[in-house]
């Protein structure tokens, strides 16, 4: 394994993740992956497989060549750190995948409850 490649990758899906603000269970769930091999990835202690890779970078929101640390022409970018995009607020973006899990009741009753916080 390529200790620099773990590292990198592990670090930029860190830090995706809290721009996100999921958690790694969250994070692991949407990928397929179980909590502690999505841990040992984000410490830097193991590489994805390309189709990990692939589902990792879709919910993360971020390209394969910022989480393995390259520009677009493929050269290694040092010491340099995530733009901060202008996205909802993480507990929004939390919410809303939450609400995706309910059933169509329980999603009626959270709107309603919604509707009533929002007034």
């Amino acid at each position: 394994m390529n200790e620099e490649l773990g590292i990198t990758i592990g670090t930029e899906a860190r830090a995706a993740r809290q721009h996100l603000g999921l958690t790694q269970a969250e994070v692991a769930e949407r990928v397929g992956l179980v909590h502690p091999v999505y841990n040992r990835l984000e410490r830097g202690k193991m590489l994805p497989s390309v189709p990990s890779l692939y589902r990792l970078c879709r919910e993360l929101r971020v390209s394969p060549e910022k989480l393995m640390g390259l520009t677009a022409t493929g050269d290694v970018r040092k010491g340099t750190k995530p733009k901060p995009q202008e996205e909802d607020a993480p507990e929004l973006r939390r919410l809303l995948h939450l609400a995706r899990k309910l059933d169509a009741e329980d999603l009626a009753a959270l709107l309603h409850v919604a509707s009533a916080l929002a007034r």
